[in-house]
């Protein structure tokens, strides 16, 4: 078992992101760049209008869907999370400051690539038994490539089943009650002989309400995500630009050991860091994808469920997904720590320690535990049940309606199981999975470019038509 285990973790987790995600992340992106004509960055107004200028219009979706603000909160739940707060502090601690710059130069690719996901989807989408709208790469691998490449389809599914028990479940609820462990001691110091008793009441909670979510369907998981997105992702929001804020004499100089850092971290650092060019850029690059999961095809499952006008419009939603992920929460992430003057441990990968000390720096020891320990586990709470869905959807394509119940059963139990048991090779092998996606859909990908460019010169030439 432990020979599987070091192979998952090193040679296989290697191949998988260093020379199959990150060079496809950078390759196709500029190829899906260059084909739609940097739409991401030419569109970025017409995306921001139809996304986030709609955000507070009313919007109601038929039977067997989720309106379109919907299934982007289902998506955001699943990407915006740990990978966030504890990626961005893990990319800095092992990459340097520069690693910051590489994952907005990812994000900026990742746009286009997540757009090429969901506009696929939405495409190739469609109903099920239960008339619920089904889509995701299993799906355009088949209806757009041909019955030839269902194995292809099958591999992504069977991958994504695995990650949705490692990155979705076991690692979000061990982080959450580690979380709240750490902040109950804090208080209450006492309280440290009862760790277990607490991460096991924790677990029975967490398991009792995603079960019902999860058992409600689509429509319910997309109710309770579109109060839960917003509402913490704004908190987090406010409360990074309040350090931020208070130290804002040290932004100018941040930006510089960014800059500076992406091309010569030992400049900044020091040669005795021994972080160099490379480990900035696979540091950025990695955790940038594992933040927004662009490449990974998992937030096309979701965003095919939404009632929307077209592929195209639905699309628009992908580009705003990694801008608020990575460009706004990373980013307020990064500049967090780097104005806060927090010690880093650079070449240590950290936990949440990193920044909850930079939060520390304004609101105090206890505070700044509290609101990290609440931060995270609305954060994993939503990442379990946006990946619940993914995992749901990979089921039923497999084996049926019929398995996804039982599917759903092995889930929730497995959450008490993560609450309560000490993972720390988990975070490796759903690494690992979450990378192994990637093959199948960078495939699919490539092979339909070219629908994704019909499809969008099409709406575009639509829109000029309709503003003469």
């Amino acid at each position: 078992m432990q020979a599987i285990l070091d192979f998952i973790t090193g040679p296989l987790n290697t191949l998988a992101w260093m020379y199959i995600l990150l060079p496809c992340v950078a390759v196709g992106g500029l190829y899906f760049t260059i084909r739609n004509r940097g739409m991401q960055f030419t569109k970025f107004g017409h995306a921001m209008k139809n996304t986030l200028g709609r955000v507070f219009q009313k919007q109601e979706a038929k039977t067997g869907s989720v309106t379109p603000f919907q299934a982007l909160t289902t998506a955001l739940a699943a990407t915006v999370g740990t990978g966030n707060i504890i990626g961005t502090s893990q990319a800095i601690a092992m990459g340097g400051y520069g690693a910051i710059f590489w994952l907005w130069v990812a994000a900026l690719l990742g746009m286009i690539i997540k757009y090429s996901e969901v506009v696929l989807s939405v495409h190739y989408r469609e109903r099920n038994k239960k008339g619920d709208w089904v889509g995701g790469p299993m799906y355009y691998i088949v209806k757009g490539m041909g019955k030839g490449w269902k194995w292809l389809a099958t591999l992504f599914a069977i991958f994504a089943i695995l990650a949705s028990f490692g990155i979705g479940n076991l690692s979000q609820a061990n982080s959450i009650t580690g979380s709240l462990n750490n902040a109950i001691v804090s208080f209450l110091p006492q309280m440290e002989a009862n760790r277990d008793t607490v991460s096991l009441v924790a677990g029975i909670c967490l398991a009792a309400l995603t079960a019902v979510a999860l058992f409600g369907g689509i429509k319910r998981i997309g109710k309770v995500t579109e109060l839960l997105v917003p509402v913490m992702s704004a908190l987090y929001i406010i409360f990074t630009l309040t350090v931020i804020l208070c130290n804002i004499g040290n932004v100018g100089t941040a930006f510089q050991k960014i800059l500076v850092g992406a091309f010569t971290p030992k400049a900044v650092l020091g040669a005795a860091s021994g972080i160099a060019l490379k480990e900035a850029l696979i540091w950025g690059l990695r955790r940038s994808a594992f933040s927004n999961e662009a490449g990974l095809g998992s937030a096309a499952i979701a965003h095919a469920a939404a009632d929307t006008q077209g592929a195209v419009q639905q699309g628009l939603f992908g580009i705003f997904e990694v801008f608020a992920d990575t460009l706004v929460i990373c980013t307020l992430t990064g500049l967090t720590v780097v104005v806060s003057g927090v010690d880093i441990a650079f070449g240590v990968k950290p936990g949440s320690e990193l920044i909850t000390g930079a939060f520390a720096t304004v609101f105090g020891d206890k505070f700044a535990s509290l609101f990290v320990a609440i931060a995270l586990m609305f954060f994993a709470y939503s990442t379990i049940l946006g990946w619940s869905l993914y995992g749901t959807r990979c089921a039923e394509y497999l084996m049926g309606m019929k398995a996804t119940k039982v599917y759903q059963l092995i889930f929730v139990v497995m959450i008490m199981v993560g609450a309560t048991t000490s993972l720390d090779v988990v975070w490796d092998v759903a690494d690992t999975f979450n990378g192994l996606m990637a093959i199948p859909n960078f495939i699919a990908l490539f092979a339909l470019s070219g629908v994704v460019a019909k499809l969008t010169k099409e709406y575009f030439q639509k829109q000029r038509t309709l503003q003469k």
